[in-house]
Formats: structure tokens, sequence, C-alpha cells
């Protein structure tokens, strides 16, 4: 058995396209454009890759997008003044404050500050308690992909053994959350496994889709998984340099040897980071309709 290839990058674009003409329908029908405003402090190249990807989508969706740049040595009330501004502002719908945070800056006080209407990433515990009980605004934007990735490609997930790999706050927590959840695109039997499992092999040997989110690169081998799993890699580890300086990247799975048990698998890169930000679109243009009272 070979795996079929699950493309994130196809499916980012089938979503920016739906996107796309229900941001237009918005314009001509309720003059409403959708609004995302990112923050970064300092010049970290990393994060400014990010806004910038950010930016960009937003510019081509017909999203409004405002970016604001400030100085690495910015004070706390300063930033939190900046997050109150555009908790007030009309035009935006989404506020991103891109981490990590300068060391001297209280990042959980920045979060935490962000109106939840408006936290599009999914991090403020009231969208987390929302997430909990089955009444989210928003889904957070990488376990949202990671679902999406999965209804999209036809995988069926109600009843399923789903394992997840990692428990973080970002994808194993959350993404868990989402497939257990009594819904469509969801109803799973979810194992988390994490640093103090056991045996983890026992448990990745009964999963019908396997979530990996560990941190470690190939940390799942073909004899943790069982024929015809589903396999998501989530991880991203840079493990070298072509000639041409380019870096080298594998996931949290080995996947030439898991490929060809599994019957679907997403490769690394072109697998879930596509989905990332484009999942913040969405929510994006959610919140907008919440404002407006459309949804």
């Amino acid at each position: 058995m070979t795996a079929q290839i699950i493309s994130g990058t196809e499916i980012a674009k089938q979503i920016r396209e739906e996107l796309a003409r229900e941001i237009t329908k918005l314009k001509e029908k309720h003059n409403l454009v959708p609004g995302l405003a990112t923050v970064l402090v300092g010049e970290n190249p990393a994060s400014q890759v990010y806004v910038g990807q950010k930016e960009k989508t937003s510019l081509a969706l017909g999203i409004y997008s405002e970016r604001h740049d400030i100085p690495v040595e910015t004070t706390q009330p300063h930033l939190m003044a900046l997050v109150d501004k555009l908790n007030n502002d009309p035009k935006i719908h989404g506020i991103l404050v891109q981490l990590p945070l300068p060391k001297h800056l209280n990042e959980t006080e920045v979060l935490y500050a962000i109106n939840p209407k408006k936290d599009v990433d999914g991090f403020h515990p009231v969208n987390v308690g929302k997430l909990m009980i089955g009444e989210p605004d928003y889904l957070p934007c990488t376990p949202h992909g990671i679902q999406q990735l999965l209804v999209r490609s036809g995988v069926e997930i109600s009843g399923a053994e789903v394992v997840v790999l990692g428990r973080s706050n970002i994808v194993g927590k959350p993404i868990a959350n989402i497939l257990l959840q009594k819904k469509e695109g969801a109803n799973a039997t979810v194992t988390i496994c994490h640093t103090g499992t056991r045996d983890i092999s026992f448990h990745t040997r009964r999963a019908d889709i396997l979530i990996v989110a560990a941190g470690r690169p190939k940390a799942v081998t073909s004899d943790m998984v069982k024929e015809g799993v589903v396999v998501i890699d989530v991880g991203v580890n840079r493990i070298g340099k072509t000639p041409e300086g380019k870096a080298i990247l594998t996931g949290d799975v080995d996947f030439e040897t898991v490929k060809e048990k599994a019957s679907a698998i997403t490769p690394v890169p072109g697998g879930v980071g596509p989905m990332t930000i484009t999942m913040l679109m969405t929510n994006t243009v959610r919140s907008a309709k919440l404002a407006a009272g459309l949804v």
C-alpha cells in the first residue's frame, strides 16, 4: 500500500477560493469588509515572514489589513494601549499579536487583553472554554486546519480511534477537543499521548487516525502504526541545509517508511502548514459576520 497524499496546499487553495467569493458577497450585499490587524514587536526574522504571509493573504482575499510594527524596546503599557485601541476599532474584526514577544513583555497579559470576539487565533481563555463545551465562536487555526484536511479528504472521523501525540495548548489539546465533540466532522474516540505516556506504541498502533505534534523529527516510525492508518504530521523540523543553503525540512513522522503502511498521510512541507493562515482568514471573516449579526 502506498498512501494517498493529503495536500494542504491544494485544500488551502480550495478554501481560499470559497472565502474570496464569500468576502465579495459580504461587500456587495452588506457593505461589510472583514478587517485583520497584526502586531509585530521587534525584528525577529521568522516572525516577519509569518506576518508578511498573513498580510499578503489578507490582501489577496480582499480582507482589510493593518500591520503594526513596533520597536523591540516597547513597554508593556504601550503594547496594551495598542491592543485596547484595536479592540475598539470597528474596522478591525481580528487581532493577531505575533508570538514570541520579547522577554521583557508579558505574553499572557497581552493575549488575555484581546477582546475574545476579535481573538481569531482562538487562544483567549473564553474561546478555549467555549471550544471545550462545544459552542465555539472560533476554532484555533492549526487544529481547525487539521479537521478540514480530514473532512475534505473524505476520512471517516465519527467512531474512529484518534490518537494525538503531544498535549500543547496550540495543537494537541484543542484538536482532541474538536474531534471528540458530538458534531459533524468529529464524534471520535480520542487518546492523547505525551512524555508521561508509558507505552506510546501501544496507543499509536490502535489509531485509525494518528495526529503527530511531538516536536521531534521522525519520532513516529513504521513499526508504530497499523496498516491503513491516516497520518497527520504537524511537525516541521530543520535538519540541515542543501548545498544552495535552503533549509531541509522533515516532519515528526518518518514519511518514507510510514507512507507504505498508511492509507493517507500529509507531507512536510505542504501538509498542515498551508492550512494555518487559511483558517486564520476563515476566523476573521466569521468575526466580521458575528459583529454584523449575520451568523
